[in-house]
């Protein structure tokens, strides 16, 4: 993809087609307190780098008609005529509460109907100063790029609901820290960039009516079914509270740690956005934690289940000016339970049954656990060989389970693997061959060939960094979405 640069014409503006989309102005139209009008910053560079073509029909584009230069002209140059909103929220970081936040480094660029009758955000990220930019440049590395549409692709790989990057642009460097970074733009794509902050803010202020005015906005937009329905507040509140421990469950089972999860960092749609510092974990750690500034462990892997109820009880302070307070905390007390019936299922589906008992499954899912946290085999990779090598010979012979693997097990190791053995072959034995050839499938389509571990993202960056060479962030991707 070449260097566009500042190239244009009017015959490409007028026939652009992220310019003919359906756009809504539903939050424009709600109310001048809940965001700032900005004007993008302009770059003296632009290389397209990345294009999200799976994106495109959702639009109802097709891809073979949009052109690079489309991606360009209105994801660098932003020269459309859509909104651009730096929202206002604030948020919990780190458990303290921050009144100085809001959209530093990016806007709501638009919002606009897809053809499944869902309402969209395009969001930026990295295009420039805005008046909550606060001493910061407004910008984003294109480091720090790479690594967002990298997350986004593979949690939507591994299904969860996600925001993702529709292009990733390339600006000039600049310096950060007294260093020189090459810079990027990218535009995000998501059902919401609402945030938990966004009410905390208008708590801050003392404005319940504007905290009920954008209660009705989200249920009206992202919670339909409930609009004007009876008690739909609460409604609303019990259902994000499923969305989030549903969310936080696939998290945790595909070995994901966003880590940061500050209350700023939470959509209230339930959906999984916002990467900096995350990970997907080599080795099952708990207390494994994604950001180094993260010194305390507060949002350690092991505590994302307790962080994200805590920001969905933190939530109430601002609801409870539209929602009676007991009610929401009588729904909360539903949270662990929710959380552990979403987890031991992605976690069954991964080890290839539907259902089990829940003795059984507390078993299986527990002994899986304390086999990858003692061997230290890494955790992608165990369920990644479990779907590629699984037999139907396993229910026969319990000495062929996980014989052929390409990881090795040896010493006191050996007593848990044969342990974990036993246990998969007593279930196996209960199970009808049609329903072994259905666990074997389940395997292959639930568990990732790929891994997105920390150093694939290195040896991808390294790849860009020292020879531009754009060749293995290319391949993952692809293979991301076949």
């Amino acid at each position: 993809m070449k260097n566009e640069g500042q190239k244009t014409n009017d015959e490409g503006q007028k026939t652009n087609p992220f310019f003919d989309l359906n756009y809504e102005s539903a939050l424009e139209s709600l109310d001048d307190e809940f965001f700032d009008r900005v004007q993008p910053a302009k770059f003296s560079q632009h290389v397209l780098r990345f294009r999200n073509d799976q994106l495109l029909p959702i639009l109802g584009l097709n891809s073979s008609t949009v052109r690079d230069r489309h991606f360009l002209e209105f994801c660098g140059h932003f020269r459309g005529i859509q909104s651009r909103l730096a929202l206002r929220y604030h948020g919990y970081q780190f458990g303290q509460y921050n009144p100085y936040l809001g959209d530093g480094r990016g806007f709501l660029y638009g919002q606009v109907r897809g053809i499944d009758g869902q309402l969209y955000d395009f969001g930026t990220k990295g295009s420039g100063q805005t008046p909550h930019s606060q001493s910061r440049d407004g910008r984003l590395t294109l480091k720090g790029g790479v690594r967002e549409v990298l997350a986004g692709e593979m949690l939507h790989y591994c299904g969860i609901k996600t925001s993702r990057s529709l292009s990733l642009i390339e600006t000039e460097a600049f310096t950060r820290e007294g260093k020189l970074v090459r810079g990027s733009v990218m535009v995000r794509f998501n059902r919401s960039h609402l945030r938990f902050g966004t009410f905390e803010r208008l708590d801050y202020y003392d404005r319940p009516d504007l905290i009920q005015k954008l209660l009705d906005h989200v249920i009206q937009y992202y919670y339909s079914h409930l609009w004007q329905q009876p008690d739909s507040y609460i409604r609303f509140y019990a259902e994000l509270v499923e969305r989030v421990a549903q969310l936080v469950a696939q998290w945790m089972a595909v070995g994901f740690c966003h880590g940061v999860l500050n209350t700023d960092n939470m959509s209230i749609t339930g959906e999984s956005f916002d990467y900096g510092p995350y990970a997907f974990i080599d080795t099952y750690n708990p207390y494994f934690t994604a950001a180094a500034f993260d010194r305390q462990g507060r949002y350690s892997y092991r505590n994302q289940p307790s962080i994200c109820r805590w920001n969905l009880e933190m939530l109430q302070r601002p609801l409870s000016a539209v929602i009676n307070i007991s009610e929401m905390e009588a729904v909360l007390e539903t949270f662990p339970e929710l959380y552990t019936q979403y987890y031991h299922q992605h976690m069954l589906y991964k080890l290839g049954f539907d259902r089990l008992s829940f003795l059984e499954t507390e078993e299986l899912i527990d002994l899986t656990l304390q086999f990858l946290f003692l061997t230290k085999v890494n955790y992608g990779q165990f369920f990644c060989q479990l779907g590629q090598r699984f037999s139907p010979e396993w229910r026969e012979d319990p000495d062929s389970i996980l014989q052929d693997l390409e990881f090795l097990v040896s010493g006191e190791d050996i007593t848990i693997l044969k342990r974990w053995c036993w246990l998969y072959h007593q279930l196996l034995l209960e199970r009808s061959p049609k329903e072994i050839q259905q666990i074997a499938q389940h395997l292959q389509q639930v568990n990732p060939t790929i891994l997105l571990r920390e150093s694939e993202i290195e040896s991808i960056w390294k790849a860009i960094s020292k020879q531009d060479n754009w060749q293995p962030f290319i391949d993952f991707i692809k293979l991301r979405q076949l």
